[in-house]
């Protein structure tokens, strides 16, 4: 079974990809980065003939380059700046960067290395085309297909008729069901409801005239911990300093739980909370979170209903609504939603991701606020991590 291409553009990714690796550009070009492909789902079989389609895909992928109207149309967006646009011009994806393999039982196994600026990148578009040779592949599409439709048709009745009354952004691209289908979620969304403020992915964003939306990922925060001079518990506070910088005020929405929302507001000092509009939630409780975060901004004497708390973690629009009807008379309050939107079928999706693993050939790690979604392949350097973790969570307490 030959798929077409699932790529067809290099803007076909979420818009922190280009915010993070503008900095990179612009502060970091000396790092190096490894990446690692985890499918979290117990019992998923990659076949031969989808591990040979998926490396069709990526060879695809690597003869892609950015077209002028791509270009220009990164040039509209306020924060991106015209050099790293340029470096875009002459940047593409390198195939010898990514490497795969496949087990006698299907394990998948990819593994992505090179310079960070370069080797970030491939991340988006890998789960991409991971995702939807899978479910190609694997299911009857055309089943699949039928049931996502039915499935949008409800969420956007639902909208319609006032069920739902909060605004969220769909963030769907790295589990997608297939390029076809986000595409008419986000079209649907955006002229069918009020509530779609944008999207993450570029692509769509610049197709359908929508709000590209997005700030950093993990990735970033962690890759600071592969820099000598800088110590691991005080990774968030050089993070902080350089985004702002680099933004000076704009595009500054900060993620929490790299290594733990709680070691995180000890460097959200009030220089911070002045310089970052809102922060978003990915892992833990978030109506704990939430509550922390509003006594944070108090403490520094910043108004909470001038401010955004951004939550993504897993959610359909029946927690999300819960969540914004709990908050919305304390704090702004919006939302990034994925698969819910991209990939809501009748089978479960996959459970994907792609995670930075090392920097300059020392380990890195994410200390989340849910443990299970901490991933390293050095169990000895995340147990050092936590340790470098508590110890200065103590010492701040003192």
């Amino acid at each position: 079974m030959k798929l077409d291409p699932i790529v067809i553009s290099l803007l076909d990714t979420d818009l922190y990809k280009f915010n993070m690796d503008q900095v990179i550009f612009h502060r970091h070009t000396d790092l190096s980065g490894e990446y690692i492909f985890k499918c979290r789902n117990e019992g998923i079989v990659f076949t031969r003939e989808m591990f040979d389609e998926i490396n069709e895909q990526i060879d695809h992928l690597c003869t892609l380059t950015f077209r002028r109207e791509e270009l220009n149309y990164l040039r509209s967006i306020r924060f991106i700046k015209n050099d790293y646009v340029e470096f875009l011009r002459l940047w593409r994806p390198i195939r010898d960067y990514v490497h795969t393999s496949l087990s006698e039982d299907g394990r998948l196994e990819i593994v992505v290395q090179g310079p960070l600026f370069s080797a970030m990148q491939f991340e988006i578009y890998l789960l991409e085309i991971v995702n939807e040779v899978y479910f190609r592949m694997q299911y009857d599409y055309e089943v699949l297909l039928a049931s996502a439709h039915e499935r949008l048709n409800q969420k956007i009745r639902d909208f319609q008729e006032e069920k739902y009354s909060f605004s969220f952004a769909e963030f769907g691209c790295r589990r997608r069901l297939s390029r076809e289908w986000e595409d008419v979620v986000v079209r649907r969304f955006a002229r069918e409801t009020k509530k779609c403020t944008g999207t993450s992915n570029v692509y769509l964003a610049m197709k359908y005239d929508l709000t590209p939306i997005g700030t950093y990922a993990h990735e970033f925060v962690q890759m600071y911990q592969g820099i000598d001079s800088i110590p691991l518990a005080y990774t968030n506070h050089y993070a902080l300093e350089d985004w702002y910088e680099e933004y000076q005020g704009d595009n500054g929405t900060a993620l929490t739980d790299t290594i733990t929302t709680d070691l995180f507001l000890y460097d959200f000092n009030r220089s911070m909370v002045n310089n970052f509009n809102g922060v978003r939630h990915d892992s833990g409780d978030p109506y704990e979170w939430g509550e922390k975060i509003i006594a944070h901004y108090k403490k520094y004497g910043a108004d909470p209903r001038s401010k955004l708390l951004l939550f993504s973690d897993s959610l359909d629009f029946d927690r999300a609504q819960a969540l914004y009807d709990y908050f919305k008379d304390r704090v702004k309050v919006s939302f990034g939603i994925g698969t819910f939107c991209s990939n809501d079928t009748c089978v479960d999706p996959l459970n994907i991701v792609i995670k930075l693993q090392t920097v300059n050939g020392r380990a890195v790690a994410k200390l989340s606020d849910t443990p299970e979604k901490s991933m390293c392949q050095d169990p000895t350097y995340l147990e050092y991590l936590k340790r470098s973790v508590a110890f200065r969570l103590d010492r701040e307490k003192s």
